[in-house]
C-alpha cells in the first residue's frame, strides 16, 4: 500500500520551533547523550576533587549536562507530539478510505442486485458502472463521495418500480384509449358504408370519445357495445338480405315522430321496411297510402299524394290500425305482426278474414288474393308474397334480436305452454286437419325468432326431414352430450335410427336436459330427461 504524504505548510515560519528540524541522528545522539553524562558525573562526584580548578570545571560541566538533559527532553517531547500527530492523521485517512471502499463495494453490490432481481429499471451507463467500480480500487486522498444505499436499496428499488409501473399503465391506457376511439371510427363508416346503422355512426363515434374520456377501465363495456351493434347487424342480415335505401333513412326522424304520435313508437323498423318496400323511399308518396281510408286531402287513387310528409303520416296511422285488429303486442310476435303488414297491402279486410282462419299464412294470403280477384273481375289483388317481400327489409326491431335468437326461440316456446291440440301451429304451417304437430310447433317458434329467415332452422313438418336438415348443414350433435338452451332435441323412441319426436331445449343442468315439446299429450308441455338418456337421438345446433 502507498503511503500517503502530508505537506506542512507554515504561514509563519518565525515561530516554528528549531527542534521540530533536527536531523534524526543529532535527536538520538543527544538523548543517548543525556543518559550518558548522569553515570560520568556519578563517577567524577564520587572521587576527591584534586584542585579548586578542577571542582570549577566539573560544576560547568554539571551545569551543561542539565542544560543539555533539559534539551534532550524536550526534543524527545516534542518529537513524540509530532509523531503522534501524523500517527493520527495517517490513521484517519486510512480509516476514511477503507470507509470509501466498503461504500462503493455496498453500492456496487446494491445495483447489481436491482439490475439482478428486476426490481428496477434504473439503467447504469458503462462509464458510470466503471468510476463506482474505480473508486473501490483506487486510493486517493480526495475520492468522490459515494452515497450509501444499504438498508435504503431494497425500499427504493421497489418505490422506483412502483412507479415505473404505473407509467406504464398509464401509457397503456392511454394507448386503448386512442384504440378505443379508432376502433370506433371505423365500425361507425363500416356500418354507414353498408346503410344499415345511419345512427350508429354517430352513436358509436361518441361512445368512443366517452370512453377515451372514461380510460381503459371501460375498454369491456365498450367491446360488448360494439357486439350488440354487430348482432343488430347480424339481425339485419339474418331476416332481411337487402339494406335500406338512403332516402328511407333520411325520413326515419319522421316516422319515429308519427309512430309515437299514433302509439306505435317500437315499430320504426317494421315502417321502414314497409316504406323500402313499397318505394325505396323515393317519390311524393312514399308510404303509397293514397287509396287508405286516413287519406282526407287528396284522391283514392295511386300516387295521387304529392306531399311526403302527409304521406308518412297516413300510412304510420294506416299501420297502426292493422297492429291493433291483428292484436301485435309487440315486434317480436312475428305472427301477428306479419298479419299486420298483410293487411296493410290488402286493406284491414284481410285481418279478420285471416284471424277466422287461424292467422296469417303464405297459403291464405294467396287464397284471399285469389278470391278478391275473382270477385272484382281483375287479373290480381294484391301483392300475395307482401310479407316475404317486406321481411327482406325488417331488422327484427330489436338488437337483440339476432344475436340472442337462442333465448328468443326459448322465450316463444314458453309463452305457449299449456296450448292445447296445437290447430295454431298445424294450421300456420298449411295444413287443413290435424296432423303430429310436435315439428309444427317447432317451426312455428323458430319462425317467430327469426331462425327460419336467417337460414338457422328449417321449416319442417317431419322429424326425419329436420334431422337430415341439420346434419347436412354440419349443424348437429349426437345424443349422449351437454347440449345448451334454443337447441333443437330429436328423440328416437324405438331405437330403429329414425326420429319419432322432437322439441326445443330450454335448459341444462343438475345432469337433466329440460324442454318444452308440442304434440306432448297433444299440449304444449315442459319435460325433461337424464342428460344420456338413451331416447335421445341427438341435437340441432343453431348459431
Amino acid at each position: 500500500m502507498k503511503d500517503i504524504k502530508e505537506r506542512v505548510r507554515d504561514k509563519n515560519p518565525k515561530i516554528r520551533n528549531p527542534a521540530a528540524r533536527l536531523p534524526k541522528e543529532l535527536i538520538r545522539s543527544a538523548v543517548l547523550e543525556a543518559k550518558e553524562k548522569p553515570r560520568e558525573l556519578h563517577e567524577k562526584s564520587s572521587g576527591q576533587s584534586d584542585s579548586p580548578t578542577q571542582y570549577g570545571i566539573e560544576k560547568i560541566e554539571s551545569v551543561q549536562y542539565r542544560a543539555a538533559s533539559v534539551t534532550g527532553k524536550t526534543i524527545g517531547k516534542t518529537t513524540y507530539r509530532g509523531g503522534k500527530k501524523l500517527a493520527g492523521v495517517t490513521y484517519r485517512k486510512i480509516k476514511e478510505r477503507k470507509s470509501r471502499q466498503e461504500e462503493a463495494k455496498a453500492a456496487e453490490e446494491a445495483m447489481r442486485q436491482g439490475i439482478e432481481s428486476g426490481k428496477t429499471r434504473i439503467k447504469v451507463k458503462p462509464e458510470q458502472a466503471a468510476l463506482a467500480k474505480e473508486n473501490g480500487k483506487r486510493q486517493v486522498k480526495a475520492a468522490p463521495r459515494v452515497v450509501k444505499v444499504s438498508g435504503l436499496s431494497q425500499e427504493k428499488i421497489k418505490t422506483q418500480a412502483s412507479m415505473q409501473k404505473q407509467q406504464v399503465e398509464k401509457s397503456f391506457q392511454a394507448m386503448q384509449k386512442a384504440r378505443a376511439v379508432q376502433m370506433a371510427r371505423k365500425s361507425a363508416q363500416a356500418s354507414a358504408e353498408s346503410g344499415k346503422a345511419q345512427k350508429g355512426v354517430v352513436a358509436l363515434e361518441k361512445m368512443g370519445k366517452w370512453i377515451a374520456a372514461g380510460g381503459g377501465a371501460f375498454l369491456l363495456v365498450f367491446i360488448l357495445i360494439v357486439g350488440i351493434i354487430a348482432g343488430a347487424a347480424f339481425s339485419s342480415s339474418s331476416e332481411s338480405s337487402e339494406s335500406l335505401s338512403e332516402e328511407v333513412l333520411a325520413y326515419t326522424s319522421v316516422i319515429q315522430q308519427y309512430a309515437s304520435q299514433y302509439g306505435i313508437p317500437e315499430y320504426v323498423s317494421a315502417i321502414q321496411a314497409i316504406m323500402m318496400q313499397e318505394s325505396g323511399g323515393r317519390g311524393t308518396d312514399p308510404m303509397q297510402c293514397s287509396e287508405s281510408p286516413y287519406n282526407t286531402r287528396f284522391p283514392h287513387t295511386p300516387g295521387s299524394i304529392t306531399d311526403p310528409d302527409y304521406s308518412i303520416e297516413v300510412g304510420v296511422q294506416t299501420f297502426a290500425d292493422c297492429i291493433s285488429q291483428a292484436g301485435c303486442s309487440s315486434p317480436q310476435d312475428m305472427d301477428k305482426l306479419k298479419l299486420a303488414w298483410q293487411g296493410y297491402n290488402y286493406g284491414n279486410g284481410y285481418i279478420g278474414w285471416a284471424l277466422q282462419r287461424g292467422g296469417y299464412t303464405e297459403a291464405n294470403a294467396l287464397q284471399f288474393s285469389q278470391e278478391q280477384a275473382a270477385s272484382h273481375g281483375w287479373s290480381s289483388y294484391g301483392d300475395p308474397e307482401y310479407v316475404p317481400h317486406v321481411m327482406r327489409y325488417y331488422s327484427g326491431g330489436s338488437l337483440f334480436a339476432g344475436l340472442f335468437g337462442n333465448q328468443q326461440i326459448v322465450s316463444v316456446a314458453m309463452g305457449q305452454i299449456g296450448n292445447s291440440g296445437g290447430q295454431k301451429f298445424w294450421s300456420w304451417y298449411g295444413f287443413d286437419s290435424r296432423v303430429e304437430w310436435c315439428a309444427c310447433f317447432v317451426s312455428w317458434c323458430a319462425d317467430q325468432s327469426g331462425l327460419i329467415a336467417s337460414g338457422n332452422v328449417p321449416k319442417f313438418s317431419l322429424c326425419r326431414d329436420g334431422v337430415s336438415w341439420f346434419q347436412g348443414k354440419n349443424k348437429w350433435q349426437s345424443g349422449g352430450t351437454t347440449p345448451t338452451a334454443g337447441m333443437i332435441i330429436f328423440f328416437d323412441w324405438d331405437h330403429d335410427g329414425n326420429s319419432d319426436h322432437v322439441g326445443i331445449v330450454e335448459k341444462c343442468e343438475g345432469g337433466r336436459v329440460y324442454t318444452i315439446e308440442g304434440n306432448s299429450s297433444d299440449q304444449v308441455r315442459q319435460r325433461n330427461y337424464a342428460v344420456d338418456y338413451s331416447s335421445i337421438m341427438g341435437y340441432g345446433v343453431i348459431n
